[in-house]
């Protein structure tokens, strides 16, 4: 697909010059509260999905957030949304902190900011018509007041994202993979938003299909100034999406550049181990080029090592302050590194320049957080967390 939509931007949308900081988030944290008991539940832990993320997302810019599955990437986009309510940190959107608004002033505002899912047939309503599925984010902002107009909205966004205006009689489960995830898309453009967080939009559909839903997102992002945050694990995705890219390990930010750069000139150890993961379509140079294998297993969340979070499968790892202090994301002195260039390490100078090498890493058992079931017949901690009597 390509060229013009069609769809016009919702009325009072504001507009703003290229480069305006929309999303400005600030030492964010989400903690899931590990419970144990049966009469009387304690908290007895948490589960540190999100902890200090520090990141700026400029309107009509791609936002890719990348890292393995667990990381706390997904967790971090619904908090930004405040669909997952923070435990600390601010969220600040166009000037608002989404983070502090509750009730009404938060339905209102989610007017702006909206969420494509990862699967698009769980979050599709099995019993409503795709007529029923527009309809409901409008209706409950007040945008169908009239008949005539709303209809006409309705064929727009049908022919926006590629699917016949005959489709709004149907019911989800009569579309293909690909084609609920464009229904997807249209239930957030709905509304008219600023912002879309996409969640693993296209992990689910085959590699053909992957290419159309990205096109998309790409013709409607320039058609209607969309910002969007793209969370995937994909990382030729993420790049050829994605204007700036965010890397995110153990529920904190380790790197983030401009796309390009990223792949360029990855700084941050764990960035150098998922760029080495990605196969060349050169069977020479795949043979000739770095590749770092992680040795150990995550770590979990719940009880995250302390000082550098990867310090404990780090090939670069010193024995000074990796183990003690938790590095912040700054910007390096480093050649090929921009300006806007940060990453969370000690020695990304050091290891850049070759004065630290690789070394091996001994594998050591993860301590986890939770115990058998003792005998008095409480319940037990599961590795994910909630209770399992």
């Amino acid at each position: 697909m390509s060229g013009s939509t069609g769809l016009d931007v919702a009325p009072g949308a504001p507009t703003a010059g290229a480069g305006e900081v929309l999303v400005e988030v600030r030492d964010l944290e989400v903690h899931f509260p590990i419970k144990k008991g049966i009469v009387f539940d304690r908290t007895v832990g948490h589960v540190r999905a999100v902890d200090g993320v520090d990141l700026t997302i400029r309107r009509g810019e791609t936002y890719g957030l990348v890292g393995e599955s667990g990381c706390g990437k997904s967790t971090l986009g619904k908090a930004i949304l405040n669909l997952e309510p923070p435990t600390a940190g601010s969220v600040v959107f166009d000037g608002v902190d989404i983070a502090s608004l509750k009730g009404e002033d938060l339905r209102q505002a989610r007017k702006r900011f909206q969420m494509v899912f990862q699967d698009p047939m769980s979050s599709l309503d099995p019993r409503q018509t795709v007529e029923a599925l527009l309809l409901e984010g409008m209706r409950a902002h007040g945008l169908d007041t009239d008949k005539a107009a709303t209809h006409a909205r309705l064929r727009e966004l049908m022919s926006a994202v590629g699917l016949p205006p005959a489709g709004l009689k149907k019911y989800p489960h009569e579309f293909s993979g690909g084609q609920r995830q464009r229904i997807g898309i249209a239930r957030a453009l709905s509304v008219g938003p600023d912002l879309i967080v996409a969640d693993e939009p296209v992990s689910a559909l085959d590699v053909s299909i992957q290419a159309q839903v990205i096109n998309l997102l790409q013709d409607l992002q320039d058609e209607l100034g969309l910002t969007y945050l793209v969370v995937a694990h994909d990382l030729a995705v993420v790049r050829h999406i994605s204007d700036r890219i965010g890397v995110m390990y153990l529920g904190g930010l380790v790197e983030e550049s401009e796309a390009g750069e990223l792949y360029a000139v990855p700084l941050h150890p764990y960035t150098r181990a998922l760029m080495s993961a990605v196969p060349v379509p050169d069977p020479r140079l795949e043979d000739s080029r770095e590749q770092i294998l992680l040795t150990g297993d995550l770590p979990s969340p719940a009880n995250p090592p302390a000082g550098c979070r990867f310090h404990t499968r780090c090939p670069w790892r010193q024995e000074t302050r990796c183990d003690t202090e938790r590095p912040q994301l700054r910007i390096v002195d480093v050649a090929g590194a921009g300006a806007g260039h940060r990453v969370a390490c000690h020695w990304a100078e050091e290891i850049a320049r070759g004065d630290i090498q690789p070394h091996e890493v001994d594998a050591a058992a993860v301590e986890q957080p939770w115990s058998a079931p003792p005998d008095d017949g409480s319940a037990f901690l599961a590795p994910d967390g909630p209770p399992v009597p």
